[in-house]
Parts: C-alpha cells; sequence; structure tokens
C-alpha cells in the first residue's frame, strides 16, 4: 500500500491527533474538514510545517467534566493534509488523504493539542477468497445504484481491503460501522463485515420503497 511507504516514521512519534465525533478516515479515501478552533488552527500549523500528517480519532464520548478530555478509539485513520484553503479570519478549510490505520498511544499532554505514538497496523497483503471480493463488488454496486450514489465505482486495480475500504467510506452512513470496520484488521473478516452491512442497507432501501398497488 503506498500510503504507508509514503508516511514517515519520525511523524508517527508524536503525531497530532484531531478528535471528532462520527468521523472516520479510511485508507485511500479523501476527508474534507473545517478548522476553526484556535487550537486546531495551531495544529494545522504545526502540521504544515512539517510532515503535514495527522490522526483522525473517533471520539467516544462528550465529557460533562470540562475537565476531563473526551475519550477516543485507539484505532484511528492518519492521513496527509494534501489541500488547504486559509480563510481570512484563521479559520481553513482542508483535505486529508488517509494514508493508513494506526493504533494510538497517548502522550504527555503539550498545550494545545493532543499527541500520540501511533503504530500503523493491518496493512499486510491478505488472501481473500474470489467468492467473498465476488459478493463485496456485487453488493456494493447493487447498493450505489439503489441508493443513486452515481460516483461510485470499483478500479479493477483495487486489493479486497482497500474496496471494503471504499465501500464503507462511501456507502455506509452509521459512523459507528465505519469505526468497526477501520478496527477490523483482518482483512478477510472486514470484507465480510463489509459485505453483511451492505447488505443490510440494500435489505432496508428495499423495505422502505412503496410497493405498486393493483388497479
Amino acid at each position: 500500500m503506498s500510503g504507508v511507504t509514503d508516511l514517515p516514521d519520525a511523524a508517527l512519534e508524536a503525531l497530532p491527533v484531531f478528535p471528532l465525533p462520527g468521523v472516520v478516515l479510511f485508507p485511500g479515501t479523501l476527508l474534507p474538514l473545517h478548522i476553526f478552533e484556535p487550537r486546531y488552527r495551531t495544529m494545522l500549523a504545526d502540521c504544515l510545517a512539517g510532515a503535514r500528517c495527522m490522526a483522525m480519532a473517533f471520539q467516544l464520548d462528550e465529557p460533562e467534566d470540562l475537565e476531563r478530555p473526551p475519550r477516543w478509539s485507539t484505532i484511528a485513520g492518519v492521513g496527509r493534509v494534501v489541500h488547504r484553503v486559509a480563510l481570512p479570519d484563521g479559520r481553513s478549510n482542508i483535505v486529508l488523504q488517509g494514508l493508513a490505520r494506526v493504533r494510538l498511544e497517548e502522550l504527555t499532554f503539550a498545550a494545545p493539542y493532543r499527541r500520540a505514538c501511533a503504530r500503523v497496523v493491518g496493512a499486510g497483503s491478505a488472501s481473500v477468497p474470489a467468492a467473498d471480493r465476488a459478493a463485496l463488488q456485487a453488493t456494493a454496486m447493487a447498493l450505489s445504484a439503489a441508493a443513486s450514489v452515481t460516483d461510485f465505482a470499483i478500479p479493477a486495480s483495487m486489493e479486497p481491503g482497500e474496496i471494503a475500504d471504499a465501500c464503507a467510506h462511501q456507502l455506509l452512513g452509521d459512523a459507528a460501522v465505519r469505526q468497526a470496520v477501520l478496527e477490523e484488521l483482518d482483512v478477510p473478516a472486514r470484507v465480510r463485515l463489509v459485505t453483511g452491512h451492505l447488505a443490510e442497507e440494500l435489505g432496508r432501501l428495499h423495505h422502505a420503497r412503496p410497493r405498486p398497488t393493483s388497479a
């Protein structure tokens, strides 16, 4: 996977972490973000001055105690800032390109934002039965057609794990489900997991459509 080879080891030693509820960054996908909080403006400036990398961590709670930071999932997506539009008031619109899954180990807090030591996980190649790949592709294409997702495509060059990530990113709306897919490090199991969720979504769409009435 080229994204992993593009990720500098030094960037993983103290990786800036951006925790957000409901946001999941998969390898090989693009994620637009709006940066407005002062601490994350500083984080972005530091990223752009260095390896341009940050981790998107799935935020697990919103603590009532403001002294306690929100918890995040230890499996996250690391991405590189590939596009940035600076706005006049200091805010920014950016696009992150997902590079890899990482396991986060939070470091001692250094204001104004959180950092973690990150280790790449789930990046190895794996053999997936042809029938499982075919089932994933067929279910994804059926769901994209039923949901009128016109820009969805599966290039022939994509590996099964990459297809599963792309399907979860574009076709699965439940953030908790997407995070569960990100956390599944076994590629064959991930393919089956995504296929199952796609089939459930397809079934819900078919069930929700009004049935034609006879005259």
